[in-house]
């Protein structure tokens, strides 16, 4: 679920033709023409089929003998692929994206905090407090807030003690962060820190009706921060 390292002319290309498959600009199920790509994008063809290679492993492009190399079926891509993700995001998909995620959120976080309040041992709750204070720490630095997020939110899915929801960070995290990117850069979101600890103070307690209740509020919180974006969208398109 990583996004792509690549550097240089390379991770351009794959950057420059995800986006443009992601945005619609080839039709699925077009044919590529790798050469007038290679050309208008003035890169060689290694440099293409080495990008393709890429693509191809998000489930973006197949290949073919006597068919070439085409666009698969949306319903083929990895959704859940975090450049699929930023390049959805940044082709005006983002909506709807962070509208679905909000959807498996509320159907997996309250359960989880639920579990997690009957199961957690103290290493979990070592490493939701860990989490929650870099939280607060980092305060106006879009990444570490990211990144704290997404350690809360890990811990929490693995304070169930099931190995299997401690898995759906690999659903679910990719598209927090670029939840939270977007909603910390345009500033205006509540203080998240709040919100958090009273789940994680109904963890401590072994209190599961309580962390379940403190889950809801936080996903209403990030509804409401994530309709302030939308609107500020709006204003300033």
């Amino acid at each position: 679920m990583s996004s792509y390292a690549g550097r240089g002319v390379h991770g351009q290309v794959v950057r420059q033709l995800g986006a443009r498959i992601v945005g619609g600009d080839f039709a699925e199920g077009e044919i590529l023409d790798v050469r007038a790509l290679g050309a208008e994008l003035d890169v060689s063809l290694t440099v293409m089929r080495e990008s393709l290679k890429v693509l191809a492993g998000k489930g973006l492009i197949d290949a073919r003998q006597k068919r070439g190399t085409y666009v698969r079926p949306r319903a083929a891509w990895n959704l859940l692929d975090s450049d699929v993700i930023r390049w959805r995001v940044e082709r005006g998909d983002g909506e709807r994206l962070m509208r679905d995620l909000a959807d498996v959120r509320s159907l997996v976080e309250p359960a989880a905090a639920h579990r997690a309040a009957r199961r957690r041992t103290e290493a979990d709750l070592v490493a939701l407090g860990t989490a929650l204070d870099a939280m607060a720490d980092a305060r106006g630095d879009t990444a570490a807030e990211a990144d704290a997020d997404a350690s809360f939110h890990r811990a929490l899915l693995a304070a169930t003690g099931n190995e299997l929801l401690a898995r759906l960070d690999l659903l679910l995290e990719p598209g927090l962060r670029e939840r939270d990117r977007l909603v910390h850069a345009r500033g205006g979101a509540d203080d998240p820190v709040p919100s958090h600890r009273a789940v994680l103070d109904a963890i401590r307690d072994q209190d599961a009706p309580r962390a379940e209740l403190a889950m809801l509020d936080l996903l209403a919180k990030a509804a409401e921060d994530l309709d302030h974006v939308s609107a500020t969208r709006a204003d300033t398109g």
